[in-house]
């Protein structure tokens, strides 16, 4: 076929231009088809690794077994992954089907493809093949259904749902199995795109009545600040939906009159945000350990299998990893999705607060199940979903002003996605990786997010 032809010729473009760099591990500086200038920053600079403080490292260390090099070593190592996911995916097109990473430091990056012709293209960015029956597109069209299906259901006793890489599935998560089965079928999910698996505790939404720190909702209920943002000259944080309604008034831990709820959406969505009056200025940090101030330096997207660690006025500073994106879960108050899987903990109070990898911001607490006690899982709101729906920036410790800027499409404090495309400096450039544009990260500068096409 034509298409395939086409496809065929880019793939091996992209074999050319890196095997030669590729002898030894990840790639995180080359780009599909030319390669970036040695003065280009890595991955890993973007996204500032090296801004990791000492509180989310020690917290690394104790919640995924790490000594501190390793968890230095292993947002590096998830940094780089994400940009080759990133460029493969670009270059694989409607082949690719997803990619996670795995090991203690993050080491191995497997990308998945439904073309064994495409494994040399995959190898030579120094990652893992894995030849698999179904595309991202497809699994993703599948979820798509069986959100749409849920919609008309009562899914309390298969609450969880999201597109599995790892297994090239659609996973069900289910209390009764036929409930999974009575979704799936709903759905018109063809049995080879999905799988059941059983689980015993319905997810719940993470805030409560009791008093505490944080930030308190018309004086009663307590939740946690997520991130700080910006809106025009207006500042403010993100939050949990199901912490407020628009209108409800917020007061900070010390009890002092701090803003008020402008946008919240709960079910459907779990976002909101508050703007804050001239006393809660926003600063580029979350709380960590101790009072530890733990920089923000932008909102690049994890991938499966990365480090993600929580910020929450309950149970403080805990890590875990990247489980699932892409997922659906219904609370007793309704379904809630996109949101991501996490094997981090959290308890009644957490809810709002930061996921943060590295110093990248991925979201806000929803909900989960079990503490943090004898274990559990959580969700969160991913972090630029939330950005675009309300039009807020993210204080960050980000770049300069980048000086004049020399035309095109490309806008700071526009969320990208992968596959966007835009213009600067007379060249087109193609997303690698999901983030909210910032000065500093104009296209030409960070290889890591972009690709000129």
């Amino acid at each position: 076929m034509p298409h395939r032809h086409r496809h065929r010729r880019a793939v091996g473009a992209a074999v050319a231009a890196t095997a030669a760099l590729l002898v030894a591990g990840l790639s995180g500086s080359a780009s599909a088809g030319t390669a970036p200038a040695d003065s280009a920053p890595t991955a890993a600079e973007t996204l500032r690794t090296d801004a990791a403080p000492p509180a989310l490292l020690k917290a690394m260390q104790r919640d995924l077994g790490l000594d501190r090099r390793q968890a230095e070593r292993r947002l590096v190592n998830e940094a780089e992954a994400g940009a080759t996911a990133g460029r493969l995916r670009a270059a694989l097109g409607g082949d690719f089907a997803g990619a996670w990473v795995r090991g203690a430091e993050s080491g191995t990056l497997t990308v998945a493809t439904t073309d064994a012709d495409d494994v040399a293209a995959i190898e030579a960015r120094g990652a893992e093949a894995k030849v698999v029956r179904h595309s991202l597109a497809d699994l993703d069209a599948a979820k798509a259904r069986l959100d749409e299906a849920a919609a008309g259901l009562n899914t309390a006793d298969a609450p969880v749902w999201y597109v599995d890489t790892r297994t090239n599935t659609v996973v069900v998560e289910a209390i009764r199995p036929a409930a999974a089965r009575e979704l799936l079928s709903a759905a018109g999910v063809d049995d080879a795109l999905a799988r059941v698996k059983n689980r015993t505790e319905r997810p719940r939404t993470f805030y409560d009545l009791r008093g505490g720190e944080a930030y308190y909702i018309n004086n009663s209920s307590r939740c946690s600040i997520g991130f700080p943002i910006t809106k025009g000259t207006q500042q403010g944080f993100a939050t949990a939906g199901h912490c407020g309604r628009a209108g409800a008034s917020t007061t900070g831990a010390n009890r002092v009159a701090q803003g008020t709820f402008q946008g919240s959406i709960f079910p459907g969505r779990d976002m909101a945000w508050v703007a804050t009056n001239s006393q809660w200025p926003a600063t580029p940090y979350v709380l960590g350990a101790g009072g530890q101030n733990v920089q923000v330096t932008g909102s690049t997207a994890s991938p499966v299998g990365a480090s993600v660690c929580r910020s929450g006025s309950t149970t403080g500073w805990h890590c875990g990893t990247v489980t699932q994106l892409n997922t659906s879960v219904t609370y007793q108050e309704g379904t809630i999705s996109p949101v991501t899987k996490t094997t981090v903990c959290a308890e009644p109070g957490d809810s709002g607060g930061s996921y943060i990898s590295g110093s990248q911001a991925q979201g806000v607490t929803s909900g989960g199940s079990g503490d943090c006690r004898s274990g559990g899982e959580t969700f969160f709101q991913p972090i630029n979903a939330l950005l675009q729906n309300y039009g807020l920036t993210l204080k960050t410790t980000g770049g300069d002003d980048g000086g004049e800027e020399p035309g095109g499409t490309w806008a700071a404090g526009t969320v990208y996605q992968p596959g966007d495309t835009v213009t600067y400096g007379g060249a087109t450039y193609r997303c690698l990786q999901g983030h909210q544009a910032q000065p500093g990260w104009e296209p030409s500068n960070v290889p890591a997010l972009w690709q000129r096409v």
